[in-house]
């Protein structure tokens, strides 16, 4: 939260977030794809961000995107790479995309897990191989999809709302 010099913290700021990055319980990694979930550390609403964990437990293509703002992203464990590029981001890479790259996404087949730590402000959009917009991401719709899984597996559709800010 915001304090002031006096020490007073001003009503309308936000409250800070702690959390565990790794959590004991399976159940707080939200599903998005076979082989692919999304762990939520902040959901910022007022900038249209959010930080959270990609874990992947498959090989070969996640996506083919882009992102109109900066992206910064720590990769934890594993590696992966963007096909239109020659470099691979392996454990301890720090990666930083520029708004308005188009790059897919691969996870080697020899790598059993990558976890990677994104920090994502406005959206992802996902295109095809002609570069035609099929879908998107924003904080939004990680909210929704935390809601929805959350709520299915026990931890109550609310338990989102300790990562929305």
């Amino acid at each position: 939260m915001y304090q002031s010099l006096n020490g007073s913290v001003h009503p309308m700021a936000a409250a800070e977030i702690a959390v565990p990055a790794m959590p004991d319980d399976e159940r707080v990694w939200v599903p998005q794809a076979e082989g692919v979930w999304f762990r939520p550390l902040m959901l910022n609403t007022m900038q249209g961000q959010w930080c959270n964990l990609l874990r992947v437990r498959r090989a070969g293509v996640l996506s083919r995107h882009l992102h109109p703002n900066p992206v910064h992203g720590y990769v934890i464990s594993g590696r992966w790479f963007y096909r239109e590029h020659d470099w691979v981001a392996e454990t301890g890479s720090y990666v930083f995309e520029p708004p308005g790259e188009i790059h897919t996404l691969v996870v080697p087949e020899d790598c059993a897990e990558m976890i990677t730590f994104f920090n994502i402000t406005g959206s992802m959009i996902y295109l095809d191989e002609a570069n035609r917009h099929v879908g998107y991401e924003d904080v939004f719709t990680k909210i929704d999809m935390c809601r929805a899984h959350y709520q299915a597996v026990g931890l109550g559709a609310d338990y989102v709302d300790q990562f929305i800010r």
